[in-house]
């Protein structure tokens, strides 16, 4: 097995800001040394190997590189947990778990980005978290140490964009708006991101599925900026939004929409509310049930569900992927907070408006 020890140092200097010169002083070897350790030229003398795993804070095995099986093995099962406890808003537990990998392998950063997630999440104020505002305050320096260690060495190009997107967003919730936005201004331009430019550089059996893969995303961003658009324009122009976003879905799709998702249950809802502020209430009241039946198919939806369309393939979504930051049932979430709302108070004792609590009541 060849060792990383080289690897493994290199990482960890860079990571605590050290020059090799600094480091090597430390040691008592020349920086030549230090050097040819960190390109794999040659190993540090083995009576060295406890004083540098000593002076990073980790086992020899860790430095040596020799438990990276074990590692991985022992990460994936916290992914696995974590992922079971977020797909039922349980984020306490997600903290918990995170921080328990954290202690055991505190360089990974798969781990801390899932801790700097939940972090993140604990401050929501759209779930059934009593306490989130406190969690903001309580957890933003901690996301933020977070964000900008992972943002700034993490070799995983994916998890370092999401961290960095995760931070920028961080400041901004906390009112830093102009340190969010200098961070965004980092992130790539879309016009020469991978997905887009790498399918030049396939192999002829790959391109199939990264095209699809690659139309899905741009799809999942069209949907998301028409959404943005809705909010931004009166409700007469936002539900012809509305309509076009519902023609788009069913030419991806060949007419077979992801039915049992939040992004329905919302879309609904805001036909509805688009529908009511231009006097149309027999037809708000209609899409209101359809929103009804969404949540409720949402809570019922299967383990695994596979959905097959022209130009996007064969997709799975599986139960336990979703995330989600409330504990409460799609369909009592639906009833107890956008039901609630005062614009519904026009239509709330109609007989059709009662019929929908009572089917989500049930």
């Amino acid at each position: 097995m060849k060792l990383k020890v080289g690897e493994t140092i290199r990482r960890l200097r860079k990571e605590r800001e050290i020059t090799q010169e600094e480091f090597a002083e430390v040691l008592g070897v020349s920086c030549q040394s230090v050097s040819r350790w960190e390109k794999g030229t040659c190993y540090p003398d083995m009576e060295l190997v406890p004083t540098i795993a000593g002076f990073f804070g980790i086992s020899v095995d860790k430095l040596l590189g020799v438990d990276e099986t074990v590692e991985k093995q022992a990460v994936e099962r916290y992914r696995c947990d974590f992922q079971k406890a977020i797909s039922v808003g349980k984020i306490e537990e997600c903290i918990r778990i995170a921080r328990e990998g954290v202690a055991e392998f505190p360089n990974n950063y798969t781990i801390l980005n899932s801790l700097m997630y939940a972090l993140f999440v604990s401050g929501s104020d759209d779930a059934d978290i009593p306490n989130w505002k406190e969690n903001m305050e309580k957890y933003d320096g901690e996301i933020v140490a977070l964000g900008e260690r992972i943002m700034k060495y993490c070799p995983d190009v994916d998890l370092r964009m999401e961290a960095t997107a995760r931070l920028a967003f961080q400041h901004c919730e906390m009112g830093r708006k102009a340190m969010g936005r200098a961070i965004y201004e980092t992130l790539p331009n879309m016009e020469w991101c991978r997905e887009r430019s790498i399918w030049w550089a396939l192999e002829e059996e790959e391109k199939l599925s990264h095209t699809r893969k690659y139309m899905l995303e741009a799809f999942d961003h069209i949907m998301d900026a028409m959404d943005h658009l809705m909010h931004l324009l009166p409700a007469e122009d936002a539900i012809k939004v509305l309509d076009k976003f519902y023609a788009l879905e069913d030419l991806m799709e060949d007419n077979h929409p992801r039915f049992a998702t939040w992004c329905n249950v919302d879309n609904h809802y805001l036909g509805g509310k688009f529908l009511l502020k231009l006097g149309r209430e027999k037809e708000a009241l209609e899409q209101l049930r359809i929103a009804a039946e969404a949540a409720i198919a949402k809570d019922n939806r299967p383990a695994e569900e596979k959905i097959d369309s022209l130009l996007l393939g064969e997709r799975t979504y599986k139960r336990v992927n979703c995330d989600t930051a409330d504990s409460r049932p799609a369909r009592i979430i639906f009833r107890d907070k956008y039901l609630a709302e005062p614009e519904f108070d026009a239509v709330r004792k109609k007989p059709e408006f009662q019929e929908i609590i009572k089917m989500l009541s049930e």
